[in-house]
């Protein structure tokens, strides 16, 4: 990827201005490094907990199974 000289957003140290495009561009790796692993920690622990849901509502079944066959 070509680098762009960007020119400084007065306010805004991490913020440029691409000269070509005119959009406004954020050069703060570091933060986007930390979005990124927050995001990536936050889909595991979804997926967490829909595995232990499904889990839960398995162990539920099998109760009811052993409680209706306790039952006969």
């Amino acid at each position: 990827m070509e680098e762009r000289e960007l020119i400084p957003v007065e306010g805004h140290k991490t913020l440029g201005r691409d000269s070509q495009s005119n959009a406004i561009l954020n050069t703060d790796d570091s933060g986007y490094l930390a979005y990124k692993t927050a995001r990536d920690a936050s889909r595991r622990k979804d997926r967490d907990l829909a595995t232990l849901r499904d889990e839960v509502d398995e162990l539920k079944d099998l109760v009811k199974n052993l409680v209706q066959k306790a039952d006969k």
